[in-house]
């Protein structure tokens, strides 16, 4: 049931929102950041040691039991950016549906009482793998791959860039995902006598501020 519920959870297409996301892709494109298989490679690492830890670190404390309200607390002071909030909270919002009719519990009402507009992601995927009968290391890893994994497909379709090229991106990141993974589930058990300050707090200004812009664009392809 464990491994069955980690690769439902971990699937693109679980009914959750983020085909719609780009991760800062789509900025990172029109920037001439991205521009293929190899520059995307050093936009995912960045993206996963930066937010992609963070969103770990609290989906794995959320997984142990850390009140929600306290982690989404440490989620809104861990992104500056109000798209990037904005953003987050409706993929949580859509997540706990999802999540509500997959795997349904109290923790999950009580979450979408709680957070009527939505809790943000992370702290929802926690919640969502603790439901599942997942732990803090299920919840961290599948947040660190999420966290390359949407860069990766959104990528393919805004640069016409070779799916498999993009998928091999992903091999070659696959150990360091799961280094950020262990790390992100060790400080969410730390949390649990810390408190969340424990929990990862690096900042990726790009992803930032690109993120503002992107959301004043009047065309996108992608919602962030």
């Amino acid at each position: 049931m464990g491994r069955a519920a980690l690769l439902v959870l971990a699937d693109g297409r679980f009914p959750a929102g983020g085909h719609a996301h780009s991760g800062g892709a789509e900025a990172a494109v029109r920037a001439g950041r991205v521009t293929g298989a190899a520059s995307l490679e050093e936009f995912c690492r960045g993206r996963l040691h930066t937010s992609g830890l963070v969103s770990a670190g609290l989906a794995a404390a959320a997984a142990l039991g850390i009140d929600p309200g306290e982690l989404d607390v440490a989620a809104d002071a861990r992104t500056p950016s109000a798209a990037l909030r904005v953003a987050g909270r409706r993929l949580g919002r859509q997540l706990t549906r999802a999540a509500r009719a997959a795997w349904p519990s109290a923790e999950l009402d009580d979450l979408a009482r709680r957070f009527p507009k939505g809790a943000h992601q992370p702290v929802v995927l926690g919640v969502a793998a603790r439901a599942a009968g997942l732990g803090a290391d299920d919840a961290a890893y599948c947040c660190a791959y999420e966290s390359v994994s949407g860069p990766a497909t959104a990528t393919v379709r805004l640069l016409s860039l070779d799916p498999f090229e993009a998928t091999a991106v992903l091999a070659r990141l696959a150990p360091e995902v799961d280094r950020v993974a262990g790390a992100a589930a060790e400080a969410g058990r730390r949390a649990l006598d810390e408190g969340a300050g424990a929990l990862p707090s690096g900042a990726a200004p790009w992803l930032e501020i690109g993120a503002e812009g992107h959301a004043a664009w009047g065309v996108r392809l992608f919602a962030s």
